[in-house]
């Protein structure tokens, strides 16, 4: 019997080196070939989590509009009342389920004030912004809550008032009387929440002064020019605050009408900008 076991297991075979060898080789492949599309998959969630964003900013706009006479919410204005001076989001913050934000910074004398400025609002921020981080901006107006989206200046922000010795933006049009329509007319750009080259940053509500479209720590895309968008920017390299930028393969503006579009990275220069300038009275180009 116990020669019958050692015959036995003189007779198992284990594997040779080449066998190891081949086998750890297939596994390397299978991962080699899973991991794009694990990658792709994580994409898709990223960039769908972020059109749902902006789709809540198209109906938290028009709901804003409802109920204040089809007026849009100013990028910077003095709302009087309990929060006195408010921005483009804040504005927004009742219609995105944060009226808890408004309660806190009430009797404040702002929409930032009683540490309002340091509350995170999930909607406002895109998986893909690789400078968001904890949720806080690291640049400008540091440990700040940020933002991954910045509404469009020509849109929001080319009236200026002077309010109680300060100046204030706000909208020319209202919903109704966009002069190029609402499906023609871009209201939210995705725009990172820091530049470390820059020290600058975009700040959900921090005050923006009336001569910029955003400033240092502000969140409005505008009024240098109509700088087209930056696709998967470095962040401490090439991503630029005078851009609207974006982490995915395409940006995904807000239109007026409520809906969200995935722009192409090789939407020509004169189609962006017509779509930013809500009354330049030009028809829409084909890759619109």
């Amino acid at each position: 019997m116990l020669q019958f076991l050692a015959k036995s297991r003189r007779g198992l075979k284990g594997f040779t080196l080449i066998e190891l060898l081949v086998v750890i080789a297939i596994i390397a492949i299978l991962i080699g070939l899973l991991l794009p599309a694990v990658q792709q998959v994580r994409a898709a969630a990223a960039k769908a989590q972020c059109s749902n964003n902006l789709k809540q900013f198209g109906l938290a706009i028009h709901n804003y509009a409802s109920n204040n006479g089809s007026n849009c919410p100013p990028i910077m204005f003095y709302a009087g009342g309990t929060i006195a001076w408010n921005t483009f989001w804040g504005a927004l913050m009742p219609y995105m389920e944060q009226q808890g934000i408004v309660n806190l910074a009430a009797n404040s004398g702002a929409i930032w004030g009683n540490n309002a400025h340091l509350q995170i609002v999930k909607p406002y921020q895109c998986p893909s912004d690789p400078t968001m981080g904890s949720g806080l901006c690291t640049t400008g107006a540091g440990g700040w809550a940020g933002t991954s989206y910045a509404p469009n200046y020509y849109m929001f922000g080319t009236n200026t008032s002077n309010i109680n010795g300060s100046a204030a933006n706000s909208s020319q049009y209202n919903i109704g009387n966009i002069p190029d329509g609402t499906s023609n007319t871009i209201g939210v750009v995705e725009r990172y929440s820091s530049f470390n080259n820059y020290g600058w940053s975009n700040a959900q509500i921090y005050p923006t002064g009336a001569n910029w479209g955003w400033n240092s720590q502000g969140s409005a895309w505008g009024p240098w020019g109509l700088y087209q968008p930056q696709i998967k920017p470095t962040p401490h390299g090439s991503a630029h605050p005078y851009y609207p930028q974006t982490g995915h393969s395409s940006m995904n503006v807000t239109v007026m009408d409520g809906s969200v579009k995935s722009l192409s990275s090789t939407l020509s220069s004169t189609t962006w900008s017509y779509a930013c300038q809500p009354a330049d009275g030009q028809p829409m180009p084909g890759d619109w």
